[in-house]
Parts: structure tokens; sequence; C-alpha cells
């Protein structure tokens, strides 16, 4: 990210202009969770890596082949180590240094305002968005508690005017009116025999995602077991033939074969249901408030400004300065 960002007046958009807060709620959450997303899934695959206790991770035991030449288990797990370690320790000493922060500055996180967020960034999408795929919930709301950390210590003692607020709420209510969104799976393959050839073969939920992982042609959601995030009713750059078969499912139920627009078929398995809300401006004042003050902030800011600090030290060396 940069380190400035250009500012602009609190007042209203113009008729042709995205609305500030539309703005931050489209590109903040997808920014900063489709980062931290990707720091979830390396935490993840590294886990997984980790040899069990009869193995050490200096072993010579071969993990894959190529033409008679091995590649050993202590040659993957360095290269995972210098591929990703960096990223993954970062994320890990930011969000402790939140949680330090958050006691200092005597902060509070109510389960309230993450569920207000999450449902936010749920309403906020407008097409198939990875921003919150692969992470479990309790994993996202852990990212979303630390960005909401910083945000509030970073606005604590800043003053936006309560009429700017007010108007803002009234010129965009329709903002905090969210749908219903689905939880989506999908899996799409060439032709209604090999749809009805995967349902066959599906005797468990849990074999949807490999199922979507080995037959869809969809490489971007079978890549993460067919998860296409939350989908809402007449949501854009979405084929209607999904979106008619996964609303007329329950959380949990697998649609039969349905065609698709470019002549393909597709199967959807609905993950979850969170249903649709009106926000009243009690609800969301806070929110708005500290979205119009961050708007002011002459830089962006990150965890990293806080280091020093709290004395963080690390792996690689001089603690890493905030941008």
């Amino acid at each position: 990210m940069s380190s400035t960002r250009n500012r602009r007046p609190l007042s209203a958009a113009t008729p042709n202009q995205t609305p500030l807060l539309q703005r931050r709620l489209k590109t903040k959450p997808a920014l900063t969770v489709i980062v931290i997303l990707l720091l979830g899934n390396i935490l993840w695959f590294i886990s997984w890596l980790i040899p069990n206790k009869d193995l050490e991770i200096g072993s010579d035991e071969q993990v894959a082949a190529v033409d008679g030449d091995t590649i050993t288990r202590q040659e993957w797990m360095v290269a995972m180590e210098e591929r990703y370690g960096k990223e993954t320790l970062q994320n890990l000493v930011n969000e402790s240094v939140m949680e330090k922060a958050a006691k200092k500055f005597k902060i509070q996180v109510t389960d309230k305002e993450i569920d207000l967020e999450l449902a936010l960034m749920r309403s906020a999408q407008d097409k198939f968005d990875t921003a919150m795929q692969n992470l479990s919930s309790e994993q996202l709301r852990q990212k979303i508690r630390s960005q909401l950390i910083l945000d509030k210590v970073l606005t604590k003692d800043m003053v936006i005017k309560e009429d700017s607020i007010e108007k803002y709420y009234e010129e965009n209510q329709a903002l905090y009116n969210t749908k219903t969104g689905y939880r989506t799976n999908f899996i799409e393959v060439d032709s209604k025999k090999a749809a009805e050839e995967a349902l066959k073969e599906m005797k468990d939920p849990s074999d949807f995602s490999v199922l979507a992982r080995e037959i869809s042609v969809d490489s971007a959601s079978a890549s993460l077991g067919g998860d296409i995030g939350f989908l809402t009713e007449k949501q854009e750059n979405v084929d209607p033939a999904i979106l008619k078969a996964v609303n007329d499912l329950k959380a949990g139920e697998v649609s039969k074969a349905f065609k698709l627009a470019n002549g393909h078929y597709g199967i959807v398995q609905v993950q979850e249901i969170t249903e649709g809300q009106s926000f009243t401006y009690d609800d969301v004042k806070e929110h708005i408030e500290r979205e119009l003050a961050l708007e002011q902030l002459p830089q962006h800011v990150t965890p990293e400004t806080f280091w020093s600090e709290f004395n963080a030290t690390w792996y690689y060396g001089e603690a890493k300065k905030g941008k």
C-alpha cells in the first residue's frame, strides 16, 4: 500500500462519484482482508506441513521426486520459511501489538461491533469476492478485531461533528440495509452428464469441496474447494442461474444440476446463510464517525507504527518500522 492517501472533504459525494463510505466499505475490507486471507492460508498450510513428533523438520524424508531427483522435507520447509515466514510472523506480531495497544489505551471491541463490520463487508460485495474465503469464522473475527483496535487507537482523539455523521447516514441509508447472503460453493463442468455424475459421487457434504478441486473447470474457485464467497439476490456479475439455485437452498443443501449462461452446467452448495439487516443511525453512528475520522488522517498508518512502543522484536532483526 502507498504511504499516503488523497483526502476529500467530508461532505457527500457528487452525483457522478461513489460515496466516500461506500468506497471504504468496498475497498478497505477487500484490500485488508485479502491480505489477511493470504496470511491465514499460509498459516494453515504451514501448520499442515509441520511433521508429527516422530519426524524432525531437518529430516531427509522424501516428500516429492522429479525424474528421480528427490525433494526432502528439510528443503520443503526451508523454502516455505523463506517465501512466507516473514509475512506470517509479521502478522502474528501485529495482532499481539494491537492487543497490547487495546489494554494501554483502554480500547474495547465488542462482538456487536465485529458483527456490524462483517455485515457491512458482506453487503459491499458486488461480484465473486475472495476476501472472506478460506478463513474460518473465528480467524476472520480476530482479523476484524485487530483492525478495529488500530482504527480506534488512531481516531480516539479526533472529533467529527454530529451533523456530518447524521447527514452522511441520511444520504447513504442504502448502505445500511444489508441483503441476505449465502456463502456458496460452486462446481462448473462442461456437460449435464458430468454434473449428474458428480452429484452421484457425493455421499457426504464434505465431498463437495473435494470434487470441486478435482473436476470444476472454474479454476479460481476450484483451487478454494469451490468457495465463491457470499452471494446476494440480484447480485451483479454473477450468473442468474447460480443465484436462482442458491436462493432455493437451505444451509448445508446441494442443488441439482443447472445450465449456466455459457452453456456449461453448475452445482452449488450453500454453506451458511446470513439474514439481511437494517441498521439504525444509533447502530452505525460510531462506525461512520470512525470512518470519516480515518479519512482525515494525513497518511496510512499500520500496526508496525506501534512496534517500538511495545518493544516488539522478531527473528528478522530490527523491529519493522511503520509506514
